[in-house]
């Protein structure tokens, strides 16, 4: 699905209507969340003013089945949490970690492709979600006893996958385009960890493709379900990519095509908390109003980035985002609401 922004010189910029942000204040009741501008198939809810756990829900793993992105707990059903996908949003229960009542939240939402299809394209089949225009898919699979592939329905190769064993102590793994070696390197989304060199193939990346994705099963504890966030860029909506920080406020200057809307970062040469920050927290530069994915902190304003028309720069000497001569990995998506 695309939605179109008018250029003033006279075109028209097709531009995939598949992210969003939304933000909205609990109720203790039931509520239903609206202004998400599609249905979405995988949405992120981390409460701003309270300190409660980033809570992932996707079309694939089902409503109601939720993943917390700072442990490395199993999947839970929350049968009053999130309980439904929408034309417009989601609807929510009483669970105080979505809607606690008086607690503001922040939701971000992607559109995936709808239920689940299977995959038979690789050595496993998958289960998956994909919306090929946006370059985004949502993955499940069951891991088996061999270095295999699978389909992740999209049409060009990943740049970046956010992976999770469904088992209680199995961590999740983080794999980005810009790694050195493609093949071992990880990173945990759960930690503030540099990114790790596992030692042997972790990721069977000499066998990925346009269509196919690589996994060592046996390390992503064979024999149970795999949840598998698969993106790449699009042009004029997402980018995914690197920068070394310069530990100034007058920081390095990203190039992403587009004005950002969400950016998610993470150090990998040292120890650094995930960063989130997005333009419905903040409606004007300089965008500092910070979440992280690895810990249940409330809403700080720990980074200071500007969100430009084609860039976004580091403006804060924080080094989870701009140490000097700092390795950063991120993801942004565009400005389309």
């Amino acid at each position: 699905m695309f939605g179109k922004r008018l250029i003033n010189t006279g075109g028209e910029v097709a531009i995939p209507t598949s992210f969003n942000s939304v933000t909205y204040t609990g109720n203790g009741s039931t509520q239903s969340v609206t202004g998400v501008g599609f249905q979405p198939d995988f949405v992120w809810i981390k409460s701003r003013s309270a300190a409660t756990s980033n809570k992932l829900t996707d079309i694939v793993r089902g409503i109601t089945k939720g993943f917390v992105s700072n442990t490395m707990a199993e999947e839970t059903t929350d049968l009053n949490g999130l309980t439904a996908f929408g034309s417009d949003g989601f609807t929510l229960g009483t669970d105080s970690v979505y809607n606690n009542s008086g607690v503001t939240y922040v939701a971000w939402c992607w559109k995936a492709g709808g239920a689940a299809v299977t995959n038979t394209a690789g050595d496993i089949d998958s289960e998956v979600s994909a919306n090929v225009d946006a370059g985004f898919s949502v993955v499940n699979f069951n891991s088996d006893t061999t270095t295999a592939t699978l389909g992740h329905g999209l049409s060009e190769k990943a740049e970046m996958l956010i992976c999770k064993p469904n088992a209680d102590g199995h961590t999740w793994a983080v794999w980005h385009k810009d790694f050195i070696d493609l093949d071992q390197t990880y990173i945990l989304l759960n930690t503030s960890a540099a990114s790790v060199d596992y030692g042997e193939s972790l990721w069977n990346y000499s066998n990925w493709s346009n269509n196919l994705i690589g996994f060592n099963p046996t390390v992503f504890n064979n024999n149970n379900d795999v949840i598998a966030y698969c993106f790449h860029s699009v042009a004029g909506f997402s980018k995914f990519g690197s920068y070394t920080g310069n530990g100034s406020a007058t920081g390095t200057i990203v190039t992403t095509g587009f004005e950002p809307a969400f950016v998610m970062i993470k150090r990998t040469d040292s120890t650094g908390n995930w960063v989130i920050l997005d333009n419905k927290r903040d409606a004007s530069n300089p965008i500092d109003k910070t979440l992280n994915p690895n810990l249940s902190a409330a809403e700080s304003t720990a980074n200071d980035i500007d969100f430009n028309a084609t860039t976004f720069q580091l403006k804060s000497t924080n080094a989870d985002t701009n140490a000097n001569t700092a390795a950063y990995i991120y993801m942004a998506f565009a400005n389309q609401f």
